[in-house]
């Protein structure tokens, strides 16, 4: 192709480029704390719909995990029909498809007239989830710097326990007020309000165009927004093609080993994210703390995941996340274990926060992880896989929980059972080929339209 397109100096680039980078975080930042809200809001009602008949009819705990599995499935089926066709569709088009469908889910919820209809609502919002998880690493991944892509999505997926704090704190505040269908409608204000943000402010990714072969759009994208293109380093820009894309990328040999043991690492962190997050304040309740307390144990969780995901971001941009993810899951092992122990609840409390840090903390991390692993026509399918796959995790947590307390098992064979899967965790992150990794493969930068660096 020629290279008659306009040239896009670095300052301009380096200034557009932080203005995008900023609404694309934040944008995809507030959808994922309305995931995370989704994920813990069921958690803060099970007390009550257990304890109340008159809400969705009789439930007993084993009932009540099924309900909670519902939705994981949703975002199972949701993360993999995203990475079957999102990344031949873009990023943008399937962000804004997921922030209109959970809206609505989450509205529709609030309506539901008893446990059937709960349990179908609860699938079809997961669905929505479930697009907006695969895409978010993958479109914050492209727009963010490479040196920093880590610590972006970091803060990005950190929306998934500040959504889990918004819930717990909502629930003391405001359960009484409006009860547990007025938290559901709290659910539904993305459309009002983020819906109209990402229509105007979400831009196509302009790496992703390339990766289709699409490179004049991509070019005219990249000089709108100021995100640097990126070849590999033997590659010509008038011979870029499209690349193999989605899950066909995933089966090729270079991604195929890593593919399988990314997608056990994020079973395993979802399977603890769920499970404690759904089981934490019955758990404690059982264990002999009043239902304030149980639900401090769960904000702690979700608040200490928040900030020790941040940090453990940092520290995987300067020494990669693969040995940081390993550490974690090791933490959240060790407190889990600690936590059996007749402690002062102060103590406790310091536990529980490094058990959120290794568990739902550990999943912020594995999905930058991932969002980094993949070249771009990979990527989608990549996140989509781990999202989907890993909610295999999510829903046997949940029921996994259900299952032990209904059989009668103490608080300490919860945490034992969990604590065993963290170290699971450790040992297949062990196993992840760096070599492979697409963070490690040498390119170079397209500075300007048609000019390469």
């Amino acid at each position: 192709m020629n290279g008659n397109h306009v040239m896009t100096s670095p300052t301009i680039n380096s200034s557009k480029q932080v203005n995008t980078v900023r609404w694309v975080v934040t944008i995809a930042a507030i959808a994922l704390i309305f995931d995370g809200y989704d994920l813990v809001v069921f958690g803060t009602i099970v007390s009550t719909l257990l304890a109340d008949p008159s809400q969705l009819g009789q439930l007993d705990a084993a009932a009540a995990g099924l309900l909670g599995s519902y939705a994981l499935l949703g975002v199972m089926v949701g993360a993999l029909t995203t990475g079957a066709v999102g990344d031949y569709l873009g990023r943008r088009k399937v962000m804004l498809t997921g922030i209109i469908w959970f809206s609505l889910g989450m509205a529709l919820t609030a309506f539901a007239p008893d446990s059937f209809w709960f349990g179908i609502l609860r699938f079809l919002t997961g669905m929505g989830v479930g697009a907006l998880v695969a895409t978010a690493g993958a479109i914050v991944a492209e727009f963010a710097p490479k040196n920093r892509r880590n610590y972006y999505n970091a803060i990005v997926y950190s929306g998934v326990p500040m959504g889990g704090v918004l819930a717990s704190l909502l629930a003391m505040v405001l359960t009484d007020l409006i009860g547990w269908r007025g938290l559901f409608m709290i659910g539904a204000l993305p459309l009002l309000f983020l819906l109209p943000m990402a229509w105007f402010k979400l831009p196509e990714s302009p790496q992703w165009l390339l990766s289709r072969g699409r490179v004049a759009e991509a070019q005219e994208m990249s000089a709108r927004t100021g995100i640097v293109l990126e070849l590999p380093i033997d590659a010509k820009t008038e011979n870029v093609k499209a690349e193999a894309v989605g899950f066909a990328a995933l089966a090729t040999k270079r991604y195929a080993l890593p593919t399988a043991l990314l997608g056990m690492m994020s079973f395993a962190g979802l399977l603890l994210t769920y499970g404690l997050n759904t089981w934490m304040p019955e758990i404690m309740l059982q264990a002999g703390y009043g239902k304030s307390h149980s639900l401090l144990f769960l904000l702690v969780l979700n608040l200490a995941a928040v900030f020790g995901g941040l940090l453990a971001s940092v520290a995987a941009d300067r020494t990669g996340p693969k040995q940081v993810i390993a550490v974690t899951f090791f933490l959240a092992a060790l407190a889990m274990v600690l936590m059996t122990l007749k402690l002062p609840l102060l103590l406790l409390l310091a536990l529980v926060a490094v058990a959120g840090v290794g568990t739902i903390g550990t999943q912020v991390l594995i999905y930058g992880f991932v969002s980094n692993y993949y070249h771009s026509a990979a990527r989608g399918a990549g996140v989509a896989w781990c999202a989907g796959f890993g909610r295999l995790g999510g829903i046997f947590g949940p029921l996994a929980g259900g299952m032990l307390l209904s059989a009668g098992a103490t608080p300490g064979t919860a945490f034992y059972v969990f604590a065993g899967v963290a170290i699971v965790g450790t040992l297949v992150t062990t196993f992840v080929p760096m070599s492979r990794s697409n963070a490690l493969q040498p390119a170079r930068e397209l500075l300007v339209t048609g000019t390469e660096k």
